[in-house]
């Protein structure tokens, strides 16, 4: 017996997700992987603020070796309506500090704990984590280019002035391709907003983590990995531990897309989704709605009721009070029944990207989602948003060839007749074969990668032995 505590008892680790699918689910399957290979036990920790259905389903199938703890409101009254998310995210998690306290001291006297987990947001918390004497590590569920870009970020803001769109040469980040300013995530884009300083604010706060795993693999970006490593006298160990991605297990398909798909031919349908908090405009939906339709193609398509305000309005609750059918074109679901279905909201995006009947995504390219796709084996149709997406989209159709990218407009529209030539050019044309060829052999990569004697298992196997040999 030691503090309370049984010594027999089970290692257990404090995972924290700041709100947003994206944040929660690569990390609950982190959390399983521990708990189901690595003989650890698990909490984790979640916000009342945002909760939405979707979070409860995940947490609730959570494997029987984790539980969870809602930790109490988080008052945003002084929160502008017009702020961005990155400032919501980052004000919530850092106002938790006391609540994650005395939820980590409760863990303590009760549990084994052994480390303290939160995602890509939690710097804050890892003071009150070393005040208590908890080993403390970030998880970052995007990839290696951008953690390299966030960790740079301080160095590019004391030597620059202007906003980043108007550098005048691209970022060199050692390992990766070079990158445009106007491919910066759109967080930076203005650096008078709120979100820009509490970006910095979190990033420096990273130093402080005793590491740092990332939901990547080596094969998927080479250089951006080995940068990690060369520099790691300079930042927390990295520990490349992914692909992280759903099962899909316990996926709902409330439409039956799944039975629509068993009757379409091989590899023949486009999936058309931008994740959990993605939108389009009122005018690029119809765009989009007639290029499917020109193209001449079978697809599937989850349609969110359009804004022509925020392209993540739908990052804390997809749900919506309007049908997002109502948006698109006149005749639009009419016309296209024989070899289109469209469904509101949301669709089993794993089991969907599993179906031999998919032959390609068109995705904003989210880190989630291009994991899955590549994870399944499908390539993609490149159509960012929000977040890092557009500089993964240089990682993807530059870097490792698995994407096509539509041409757009200086405006950032996609035109119909251009949305018709990048579809029928994945499914039917030559660049098609070649994306879909070499994301095949990088699905085998993330397969071996969490083999047993892959990178990426060695790489957890490392953390978890560090944590398993804490008394």
């Amino acid at each position: 017996m030691e503090n309370g505590k049984l010594t027999t008892q089970l290692p257990h680790i404090a995972f924290l997700s700041s709100p947003g699918m994206g944040h929660l689910i690569p990390l609950a399957e982190l959390a399983k992987q521990l708990v189901c290979h690595h003989g650890f036990s698990a909490t984790f920790l979640t916000f009342t603020n945002f909760s939405t259905s979707t979070q409860s389903s995940v947490l609730s199938s959570l494997h029987p070796g984790i539980s969870s703890i809602s930790l109490p409101f988080i008052p945003l009254d002084d929160i502008p309506t017009s702020a961005r998310v990155e400032t919501i995210l980052a004000t919530i998690v850092s106002r938790s500090a006391p609540h994650v306290r005395d939820a980590l001291a409760f863990l303590k006297q009760t549990t084994r704990l052994v480390a303290f987990v939160p995602d890509l947001f939690g710097s804050d918390l890892l003071p009150v984590a070393k005040e208590l004497s908890i080993p403390h590590y970030i998880f970052f569920t995007s990839n290696c280019q951008a953690l390299l870009f966030f960790l740079h970020l301080p160095s590019l803001h004391m030597t620059t002035t202007c906003e980043y769109r108007d550098l005048p040469e691209p970022f060199l980040l050692p390992g990766c391709l070079p990158l445009p300013g106007k491919d910066f995530l759109d967080t930076v884009m203005d650096r008078k907003n709120d979100a820009y300083t509490w970006i910095l604010h979190v990033m420096r706060g990273y130093y402080s983590a005793e590491g740092i795993l990332v939901n990547s693999f080596e094969k998927m970006e080479p250089g951006a990995s080995e940068a990690l490593k060369n520099e790691k006298d300079k930042h927390p160990p990295v520990y490349l531990v992914g692909p992280f991605s759903r099962s899909g297990l316990d996926e709902a398909d409330e439409f039956h897309c799944l039975d629509w798909l068993d009757q379409q031919p091989k590899s023949s349908v486009l999936f058309v989704s931008f994740g959990s908090g993605g939108t389009l405009s009122m005018k690029q939906t119809t765009e989009l709605a007639f290029g499917l339709e020109e193209s001449g193609q079978r697809f599937l398509w989850v349609v969110r009721c359009p804004s022509d305000k925020d392209k993540s309005a739908a990052f804390f609750d997809v749900q919506s009070p309007d049908d997002p059918l109502n948006y698109l074109p006149d005749g639009f679901v009419k016309r296209n029944a024989d070899r289109g279905m469209v469904v509101p909201l949301w669709a089993p995006q794993v089991k969907v990207l599993a179906h031999m009947a998919t032959g390609g995504f068109l995705s904003h390219c989210g880190w989630n989602s291009t994991l899955e796709s590549v994870s399944q084996g499908v390539p993609m149709i490149t159509w960012p948003l929000y977040a890092e997406q557009r500089m993964n989209v240089l990682m993807l159709v530059d870097g490792v060839g698995i994407a096509l990218r539509p041409v757009t407009q200086e405006d950032g529209l996609v035109e119909r007749g251009e949305v018709a030539t990048v579809v029928k050019e994945m499914m039917e044309g030559e660049r098609g074969k070649v994306v879909r060829r070499k994301v095949k052999e990088l699905q085998e990569a993330a397969i071996s990668a969490l083999s047993p004697e892959g990178s990426s298992h060695l790489d957890l196997t490392k953390a978890a032995d560090q944590w398993m040999n804490i008394s």
